[in-house]
Order: structure tokens, then sequence, then C-alpha cells
């Protein structure tokens, strides 16, 4: 069973366990059928090349998910995220590593809920962040 989060275990620079995703063409492809985003730079490697990119790349939104996920596994099955925005600032490139990573900077109580406030961010395979985001998320107290 995964361990719960609670408000009273966290504190303002903690950071989120990074989760790592290597989304391949698979992954890519079953994305864009989902979406309804069939633009061909996300799955179809000749096209991706011939519009000067590296490779196929990955959906924005999918990162974002990628980061969701990086918060509900933290957050646990009694925790909630509030609001979640992110800002897409570079390009990942699939079969390359992507880590989803956040950083606690507030933490705080209004009208009755716990809340945090955490930084988030994907970093690709060199290092360069390319997700820049903010998340609000309510979390259970060990007396609640």
């Amino acid at each position: 069973m995964p361990r719960q989060l609670h408000y009273e275990d966290v504190r303002e620079g903690m950071a989120i366990p990074t989760l790592e995703k290597r989304p391949g063409l698979k992954q890519l492809v079953m994305y864009a059928g989902a979406s309804e985003d069939y633009y061909e730079v996300h799955y179809d490697q000749v096209f991706a090349r011939t519009q000067g990119l590296p490779d196929a790349i990955v959906h924005g939104a999918l990162k974002s998910g990628f980061l969701g996920q990086m918060l509900t596994d933290w957050i646990g099955d009694r925790g909630r995220i509030i609001k979640f925005e992110v800002q897409y600032r570079g390009m990942d490139v699939q079969g390359e590593a992507i880590f989803c990573k956040g950083i606690v900077t507030r933490r705080f109580q209004d009208g009755g809920q716990d809340l945090v406030e955490c930084d988030v961010w994907t970093v690709d395979s060199r290092g360069k962040r390319t997700t820049l985001g903010t998340a609000l998320v309510e979390l259970p107290t060990r007396t609640g």
C-alpha cells in the first residue's frame, strides 16, 4: 500500500521525489490518438527530421501528465491537486529520459484547508528545463 503524505510531513524547500519517464514512439502514437493531436512531429521520425527536429518530439500535454503523475504519486490517495499550471519551454525527444522534479515553496493553511505550493518542472537528458510549472495541493492532517 502506498504511503500517504500528510501536511505535517512537508517542509518548505523539500524536494518532491523525481519521476523518470522515457516515452517511446508507441506511447507517442497512443497519446496522439487519445488526445486527437495528430501532428506528425510527435510520431513520424522522418517527418520530424524534415521539419528540422532531431527526432519525434513529446507532446507538451503528455509532459504535463507526467508532472501530474509525479504529484499524485507524492501526495497519495487522500491528497488532491487544487491548481496546476505549466508552460512549455523546450522540446523533449522520444526515447530519451525526461525527469519530473519539484520542490515545496510554501506551506500554509487557508479556510480550514492544509495547503502546499510547489514549483514543478521537467528536465531533459542534457539537463535543460523544458516544462516549468506550479501546483497547489491540499493534504490531509494526521489528526483529520
